[in-house]
């Protein structure tokens, strides 16, 4: 609001009709004043001022705003996910917490971080555990900023068949069910706090299998230009559906393969699979750049 002096709403012979100034004095301090509040309280609520809102964009998107506006209190990140979330194989800080150290340090805050990533799950069973009352779904209601990595291990079906003959006509079907479904997994985050929205971060995969060049000797070079294929269907779906939802979609394909030729293998455990301590540092960095302010 532009500063404004008291002293200008009285003209030069105010002297003459004191008491109707004294009067529009107090009418412009009372405006004033409830200018001051409205915009300390974004939204009129008299709850969490900070809690995050989602607006709704022309376009019927919904927007994501952060929870950082105004903070003043320690924030709570959450990880919720498959085995890339819980640190898989690389015995070392998981993005998670190297996340919310580096939010602590670049935005001047406190906070705390809280890894419920569990291997092997399916977007299924992060939906479910998400709807169903219970300690899981109670500890995601505690988030600040949510952080969400899901939908690979739906698609192990196709790996395990080695299908590198299924155009997207065959697992159209399959990719687009994930995308449904990390949908209904923001909507339940919401949920389970809707007076205290979270800021949710959802990432993408830089590849759905085995990638680098423990993919490359497993699988060989058609496979793995299969796999490239798919991951980029369900990349497209994950992020349309969290953007739809009114979180962030934080891409890991570009920093990972830059536009496909890059090779990952230094980003990657032994395993070809899941990502080691370089890995997890780069995902931090991903979130950190796309967080909203």
């Amino acid at each position: 609001m532009p500063e404004r002096t008291l002293w200008a709403c009285f003209s030069r012979t105010g002297l003459k009709t004191a008491a109707g100034v004294f009067a529009a004095l107090i009418a412009v301090a009372i405006v004033v004043a409830l200018t001051a509040f409205d915009q300390a309280a974004p939204g009129g609520s008299s709850g969490r001022g900070m809690a995050a809102k989602a607006t709704s964009s022309p376009s019927g998107t919904v927007t994501p705003t952060s929870v950082l506006r105004g903070v003043n209190r320690p924030i709570t990140v959450v990880g919720i996910g498959d085995s890339v979330t819980a640190g898989r194989t690389c015995n070392c800080k998981t993005f998670v917490e190297l996340y919310a150290t580096g939010l602590a340090f670049e935005r001047h805050l406190r906070t705390s971080s809280v890894n419920l990533g569990v291997g092997g799950w399916t977007s299924s069973q992060l939906l479910r555990s998400l709807t169903t009352p219970g300690a899981f779904r109670d500890r995601v209601a505690k988030s600040d900023i949510l952080l969400v990595t899901i939908g690979a291990n739906d698609l192990v079906p196709l790996e395990l068949g080695q299908s590198s003959d299924c155009t997207s006509t065959c697992y159209s079907a399959l990719v687009e069910s994930v995308g449904h479904n990390v949908e209904l997994v923001v909507a339940a985050a919401r949920a389970a706090q809707p007076d205290h929205p979270p800021t949710i971060l959802v990432t993408n995969y830089w590849n759905v299998f085995q990638d680098g060049d423990v993919g490359t000797a497993k699988n060989g070079r058609s496979f793995q230009s299969w796999s490239d294929m798919l991951t980029r269907a369900a990349n497209a779906q994950i992020c349309d559906a969290a953007r739809r939802a009114g979180a962030t979609c934080v891409d890991l394909y570009k920093p990972f393969k830059g536009d496909g030729s890059k090779n990952p293998t230094s980003q990657l455990a032994a395993d070809g699979d899941h990502p080691n301590h370089a890995g997890h540092q780069l995902i931090a960095s991903a979130l950190l750049a796309n967080t909203p302010l």
